[in-house]
């Protein structure tokens, strides 16, 4: 419920910024009318956000006719958010300001198999040189690429970085910087970075499936991501396929999509038809140059990805679903076998105005996703009145 419809209440100074954050109250006037607040109150709650750095006054608005009331503004230079989106090899690392832009970005090659030890310091350390002076620091944000138990920060993914499972991440870091420190799955952080950035203003309901060398997805109900009672929604790589061939998945089970449509399948059954293919730019290359034998490959492996989102999109009945990582965004002839499934098997109510895309933000929508995730936590209005 939005602040316009309580007024049978004082309004708290965490609620005041949120008016000003969001752009519904731009001067004292404003406030004043939206919450009922007395002119004193409304100073003394704006002293309080000025005074913390959390707002500025800006140029002045307007004239009514008398002065011209002065403006008020979100300090999103206030302070700076460290993140990090882990991938099975490649990990993006960035320090965002408040309002969740990227400040300075790097990305660095590194195995998530070599364990916490090893990649939570190399983390750490590269947030401490991307800082240089920076600050304050306000919170941290996390993707990993398994399971996680978000209330905890607890990865719980006994096949894939065994290593690990188990390992709760916040109090790690905490010791290093004392500061809200927040994790989930990674396809989640992606989700949320997709869906705030570039769908937010038009729908709530969104599916973000992300393509790479693993399947993944990420689910945005109501406008707001889907854990589950866990933190295990949305694990729809070990979802079965009909008619997968028998492939073994790395969980135990046979024709898991994520055995017979990721990109690490896609290699895997093209070598097996002699393609002299290393990675999937090779495979890119392939289908660019109108290989038939390749787009066989791809399309199908579309199709079978496009069974499992099928039934997706009939439980959930999202608005749009969204198609990312490496192979998604690589491979037209996927997109196209996941259209062609999805819109033939789905219901027609389902189906009626869905869209299915590729995504709008790409390899930036991890890191976006992980400030966000981090900013409405030590942004909300229970947060600033805790502090107050």
């Amino acid at each position: 419920m939005c602040l316009t419809s309580r007024v049978t209440r004082l309004a708290t100074t965490g609620e005041v910024f949120q008016l000003i954050r969001s752009g519904e109250g731009v001067t004292r006037a404003d406030i004043g009318r939206v919450t009922g607040l007395s002119r004193p109150a409304v100073a003394a709650r704006v002293a309080e956000l000025l005074h913390r750095g959390l707002i500025v006054e800006d140029a002045v608005g307007p004239s009514t006719g008398g002065r011209p009331p002065v403006r008020l503004r979100f300090a999103a230079t206030g302070g700076v958010v460290p993140v990090a989106s882990l991938g099975a090899s490649r990990t993006q690392i960035a320090l965002c300001d408040l309002a969740g832009e990227v400040l300075v970005r790097t990305d660095v090659e590194i195995d998530v198999e070599d364990g916490p030890d090893v990649v939570l310091p190399l983390l750490m350390d590269t947030w401490d040189k991307l800082l240089d002076g920076r600050g304050p620091v306000v919170g941290i944000g996390l993707g990993v690429p398994a399971t996680v138990e978000f209330a905890a920060g607890r990865t719980e993914s006994a096949r894939v970085m065994a290593s690990w499972t188990g390992v709760v991440i916040p109090p790690i870091i905490a010791e290093r910087f004392p500061v809200p420190v927040l994790v989930d799955n990674d396809v989640n952080v992606i989700a949320m970075g997709e869906h705030r950035a570039a769908y937010a203003a038009d729908l709530d309901d969104l599916l973000f499936v992300k393509v790479s060398t693993r399947i993944g997805a990420g689910v945005i109900s109501g406008g707001s991501i889907l854990r589950g009672a866990l933190g295990a929604a949305g694990e729809i790589g070990h979802i079965q396929v009909r008619d997968g061939g028998g492939v073994l998945c790395r969980c135990g089970n046979l024709d898991c999509v994520d055995s017979v449509a990721s990109g690490t399948a896609i290699l895997r059954d093209l070598r097996a038809k002699g393609r002299d293919v290393r990675s999937l730019a090779d495979v890119t290359a392939l289908v660019r140059a109108g290989d038939a034998e390749t787009m066989a490959v791809v399309r199908l492996a579309g199709r079978r990805l496009g069974e499992v989102i099928s039934t997706a999109v009939n439980l959930l009945n999202p608005a749009v679903v969204v198609l990312g990582g490496d192979v998604a965004e690589m491979f037209q002839p996927l997109v196209s076998g996941v259209r062609e499934v999805v819109y033939r098997r789905s219901t027609q109510l389902a189906t009626r105005s869905l869209r299915i895309e590729r995504s709008r933000l790409g390899a930036g929508a991890g890191i976006t996703g992980c400030a966000l995730m981090v900013l409405d936590r030590v942004l909300s209005a229970d947060a600033i009145d805790r502090v107050a």
